[in-house]
């Protein structure tokens, strides 16, 4: 392993830590016909039709390794199911959020900061890929592989027929707003019955207002979300005011097929969604901004988090061959395809052709300016997504924030007690 105590595991995991972590099962193993056998589960099974053509391109061109690539529509529970077996794929692609730092906390995953393919990956997601680690830790445990953007879907004939201009600061915004809502359309829809829907508005504004680094800046007691949040969640009511009148009555089916019928102006969500709204209306001409919450134009930055990424488990009995797994997918042509099949931003360097209704971000993204979600540092048992639809409801921002604190303090405890532990032994856990 790599000299490091187990410090947090999640409730799923614990069995499989029990006593030590046992690593075995996995595959990477040769079969009858001589060839290594690499295994990969991967959690987007809208991205199914994608790998399985990349697996038949990969057996079709490799004579040594036998890929296999399974997408199932459940994979965190699968894959959390199979380390209590201790039955391990090779490689599991995953998200940057807070399972991925339940892995690395736990040792399941390999250092794979020798696999040279690293080098061409974009500074800023292996910034972001290593934030994400509960208390530093040597080595390089992911391969990012694309990444999406959250900010403000736009009808961009209805701007130009308008001629509305794309604001750059929360003052702009809310004169839009008004501008928008004098020619008699909604501003904004929103699909908060789907509690999930809630925290995409919630996460670019709060990258433009709150500390990048403030989850861990609470775990080691030296912020509060209180004086952190407390702009956002201004904010964020202010936002709400220009949508329907019950943001809640809504899923996330109905305001995508209301923005792609023109009903509002603009749906603030992540470049996801646009592949539901093109199937209600395949000619609504959408593009896409950063959300402006900054009061000052230099002071956003992009919504963006690892969508995807590989990681080689730690049972891994042939990482030579994994290598030679991700070197294939990491090609460009393989990239470029999953780009097009799924909206997404590449982690890798390249000239690589992304989708138009990401041209509004592409100077943050070739820039590199961007900042990941907040949500991905958020314990899931602390349902901050449906705290934000009771927000929405009661409009309360004292107790939202109370609850908050409260909740992080109740929920992160086991983190809060690791990181105390960690710099108790090696100082400040930067």
């Amino acid at each position: 392993m790599r000299g490091k105590k187990m410090r947090f595991l999640s409730a799923a995991l614990v069995a499989v830590m029990a006593g030590g972590l046992v690593l075995s099962g996995c595959s990477g193993k040769s079969d009858s016909s001589g060839k290594v056998e690499i295994e990969i589960v991967q959690y987007k099974p809208e991205a199914a039709t994608y790998f399985d053509e990349v697996e038949e391109r990969f057996n079709a061109t490799h004579d040594d390794i036998h890929l296999t690539i399974d997408s199932p529509n459940d994979a965190s529970t699968i894959m959390r199911t199979r380390f209590i077996r201790e039955d391990y794929p090779d490689i599991i692609g995953i998200g940057g959020d807070i399972n991925y730092s339940y892995y690395v906390d736990a040792e399941i995953l390999a250092d794979v900061s020798d696999y040279e393919g690293m080098d061409s990956i974009k500074d800023s997601y292996i910034d972001i890929a290593e934030a994400l680690e509960i208390v530093p830790t040597d080595g390089t445990y992911i391969v990012p592989y694309v990444a999406n953007a959250a900010g403000i879907l736009y009808n961009k004939d209805m701007f130009e027929e308008h001629n509305w201009e794309i604001p750059t600061n929360w003052s702009e915004l809310i004169d839009l707003c008004e501008d928008i809502k004098a020619e008699g359309i909604l501003p904004f829809y929103f699909g908060f019955r789907d509690t999930w829907t809630c925290l995409a508005p919630w996460n670019s504004i709060a990258v433009d207002l709150a500390p990048a680094d403030l989850c861990r800046q609470v775990n080691r007691g030296e912020a509060n979300f209180t004086d952190n949040y407390g702009e956002a969640a201004e904010k964020y009511l202010q936002l709400i005011e220009y949508g329907p009148d019950d943001p809640i009555a809504y899923g996330y089916n109905d305001a995508c097929t209301a923005f792609a019928r023109g009903e509002s102006a603009m749906y603030p969500i992540g470049s996801y969604a646009v592949p539901q709204i093109l199937s209600v209306n395949p000619d609504l001409n959408v593009d896409s901004f950063v959300t402006p919450a900054n009061d000052d134009s230099d002071g956003n930055t992009l919504n963006s988090g690892i969508d995807l990424g590989f990681c080689v488990t730690a049972a891994c009995e042939n990482k030579e061959a994994a290598y030679e797994v991700l070197d294939f997918l990491l090609e460009d042509e393989n990239i470029q395809d999953y780009i097009d099949d799924q909206n997404a931003v590449p982690c890798k360097e390249g000239d690589f052709e992304l989708a138009s209704m990401l041209d509004g971000m592409k100077s943050y993204i070739d820039s590199g300016n961007m900042t990941d979600y907040q949500d991905h540092y958020y314990p899931s048992e602390m349902a901050v997504d449906a705290q934000l639809q009771t927000f929405v409801i009661n409009k309360d921002v004292d107790a939202f924030l109370k609850k908050f604190d409260s909740d992080w303090l109740r929920y992160n405890r086991d983190i809060i007690r690791a990181v105390e532990q960690y710099e108790e032994e090696h100082g400040n856990a930067e």
